[in-house]
């Protein structure tokens, strides 16, 4: 359950013109009053969801691998995800706006 490596493509981006700290669920963000996902381990505020281009990491898109904010930005830099990338919510926003679906990314240890 461990970030797979390699080669990628942004397959799909979600979240658009939701306010900064937006938390998702199964992709779709949370209205005020929703109720909570049952994790401490929000996705929050923009998802570039990844989609494997190598046979180690094909099942990345199925495995729900994104890049996405967080509510943990003190852990950022250090492993404590399932597989996905964790980026600080302005950044993540400013990454959101530079890159287009199709966009290539590399993912190295």
């Amino acid at each position: 359950m461990k970030t797979p490596l390699g080669q990628f493509r942004v397959a799909e981006k979600i979240g658009h013109g939701h306010p900064p700290g937006t938390i998702f669920k199964s992709r779709v963000a949370l209205k005020p009053g929703d109720p909570l996902p049952d994790t401490n381990d929000f996705v929050t505020s923009r998802i570039l969801w990844l989609d494997g281009l190598e046979e180690d990491n094909a099942n990345t898109r199925d495995r729900y691998i994104y890049i996405h904010g967080t509510k943990h930005e003190d852990k950022i830099g250090t492993p404590d995800s399932h597989g996905c990338i964790r980026m600080r919510n302005d950044h993540v926003i400013e990454l959101f706006d530079l890159v287009d679906e199709g966009t290539p990314v590399t993912i190295r240890a």
